[in-house]
């Protein structure tokens, strides 16, 4: 399972060595400056948190997913599990405009880990 992790001012969205096969991807890193915002949803299969096209990764919807999700102008990374609650990772820049992955840690955890 994806896990959020801080090394110093990047953040990095850890993948086991399955996801990241399954994404055709590796662990998407980001500059903890380049962090807008931090949104939670109880369930990250619906339109207002997925948009886009699977290209490339794998997907088997209310199951998993584990790529980019691409769309004119924007590219999101999505590690999501199950019909887990989720977390949106939204970056004002860097390779992907969003970060979407199951939670594996509490939400205090993800809180700690994205103070300055």
């Amino acid at each position: 399972m994806a896990l959020l992790v801080r090394d110093g001012d990047v953040l990095r969205l850890e993948l086991s060595f399955w996801e990241k096969i399954g994404a055709f991807h590796s662990s998407p890193r980001a500059p903890l400056s380049a962090l807008e915002s931090v949104t939670y949803y109880k369930s990250p299969w619906s339109m207002s948190v997925l948009r886009g096209v699977r290209a490339p990764g794998t997907g088997f919807p209310f199951v998993i997913l584990l790529g980019t999700m691409r769309g004119r102008g924007y590219r999101d990374f999505c590690a999501i599990r199950g019909k887990r609650p989720a977390a949106v990772l939204r970056f004002s820049s860097g390779a992907f405009s969003q970060w979407i992955f199951t939670l594996n840690q509490s939400k205090v955890e993800i809180s700690n880990l994205l103070r300055p």
